[in-house]
């Protein structure tokens, strides 16, 4: 399930100084969007996973984000939280790239860098982390007092450091990066060849520059060392594999095709193309379009290719119910969800289109999907929401507004939390686990009310 989730930037309490232009979607919205999508994320994660464990971090502790912006960067803030920028996925060239920036983004949070604005931003929210480039992308723009007044707040504390690591880090992660490749028996070529591609901007006009060319520094010195690590590397010549190939294909397929108008997606991937990602991204762009007809048949045509595939099918549900067909919808996610079980992004929509058919036994079906989904992805506020309408069909006020409060929460809206938790209370034994959780509600939210003030 592909979407965007949008946030509006809140008074943020930190006054960071990067000279990063971000562009395209940031320049122009109110506040910043993250891109959710379970076969993206899986990709992402399995890449990801055994260098979290050569680094010695619990894969399961490090989120991973995707910011929706063309800018090509990647950081790390707030602990073990990763976000990586559409504009990097896409303009990779080769999984070994990736994983490349994968290995140097892990290589700093093993050597706690920046330690002190990690550790202030530990409790932050992500709308406030990402709120932070935003401003900055305000003031790269020329709003300087605009950027000035979303990237400021109390001024409890101020830093000039965040996200700006110094060449000595820079370096430090990128061998730690090489050792974490050479544990899982991966080539370091595609670190160099990332760096090769961020650096081909430097000469460019300043706005131009790859804000990750900025945000870590190259020096002779640090490629001369980077250079000498992978040529020593046992592993230097190990190519990608086949399936790690297709599964980058895959994922910058579905971002061009969910973020790029038709035509310029059928100039990226014209119909003369048959591969797999160029329909994949041809299905997606046509449905969004709409043209459903077009978009069945490329759907139906990888389906018939590739039947066991959870993510065609997920495709297939996700374009019928957002068209309007919601009882179609159903099928073909209950097949994605047979498939894969364990994708809570797949559960949450299966229970979503479950909701929408105004059947109160869909909802009651929906709510177990919904349990399953939140045992794997807790903070999702998507199946809350789904949680509090299901509630509602059903008509149990008290776990509607249970719902409502735990979502609310996880959207950072104190005031709604706090209203909808005492209302849940009001309706519950005093006493009971969830009178009790949500007294957590309450307390929780009136921290954040203080925090903000």
């Amino acid at each position: 399930m592909f979407f965007l989730i949008k946030r509006i930037v809140t008074t943020l309490s930190i006054f960071l100084v990067l000279l990063v232009p971000l562009q395209g979607a940031f320049a122009k919205q109110t506040g910043p969007s993250f891109i959710r999508d379970a076969e993206i994320e899986h990709t992402l994660r399995s890449y990801a996973r055994p260098l979290f464990a050569a680094a010695g971090l619990n894969g399961d502790d490090v989120r991973l984000y995707i910011i929706n912006s063309d800018d090509l960067n990647a950081f790390v803030a707030g602990g073990q939280r990763m976000f990586m920028f559409r504009g990097l996925l896409e303009r990779v060239e080769t999984p070994s790239q990736l994983k490349g920036v994968i290995a140097h983004e892990t290589g700093h949070i093993a050597g706690g860098h920046l330690a002190r604005t990690q550790d202030a931003l530990k409790n932050a929210s992500i709308k406030n982390i990402v709120g932070m480039i935003l401003g900055l992308a305000a003031m790269a723009a020329g709003g300087g007092e605009a950027g000035m007044a979303i990237a400021m707040g109390s001024n409890d504390m101020a830093t000039r450091s965040f996200l700006q690591y110094s060449r000595t880090q820079e370096s430090s992660a990128d061998q730690a990066a090489i050792t974490y490749l050479d544990r899982t028996g991966q080539s370091g070529r595609g670190m160099m060849e990332f760096l090769e591609i961020i650096g081909q901007g430097q000469y460019q006009p300043q706005n131009s520059i790859s804000s990750y060319y900025r945000s870590h520094p190259v020096s002779s010195e640090r490629v001369a060392a980077l250079s000498q690590r992978v040529r020593n590397s046992p592993y230097q010549d190990v190519p990608d594999s086949p399936e790690d190939v297709i599964a980058m294909k895959r994922m910058q397929a579905k971002l061009i095709g969910f973020t790029r108008p038709l035509a310029r997606t059928l100039r990226e991937y014209p119909e003369t193309d048959k591969s797999v990602e160029a329909r994949y991204a041809r299905a997606i762009a046509y449905y969004r379009y709409p043209d459903m007809q077009k978009a069945l048949a490329e759907i139906d045509s990888l389906i018939t290719e590739y039947p066991t595939d959870p993510y065609f099918h997920e495709l297939k549900g996700q374009a019928l119910y957002e068209t309007g067909n919601i009882n179609a919808a159903l099928s073909p996610l209950e097949t994605a969800v047979n498939l894969a079980p364990d994708e809570p992004l797949i559960l949450t929509l299966y229970a979503t289109v479950l909701n929408a058919t105004g059947n109160p036994q869909d909802s009651e079906k929906a709510l177990d999907i919904l349990s399953a989904s939140q045992a794997l992805d807790p903070d999702n506020v998507n199946t809350w929401d789904q949680r509090a309408i299901a509630y509602s069909r059903l008509g149990d006020t008290a776990m509607l507004a249970y719902a409502s409060a735990e979502r609310y929460l996880l959207e950072g809206n104190a005031a709604k939390a706090i209203f909808h938790a005492e209302r849940a209370q009001d309706l519950f034994k005093v006493g009971s686990p969830l009178y009790l959780r949500a007294q957590d509600i309450i307390t929780i939210a009136k921290q954040q009310q203080t925090a903000r003030n």
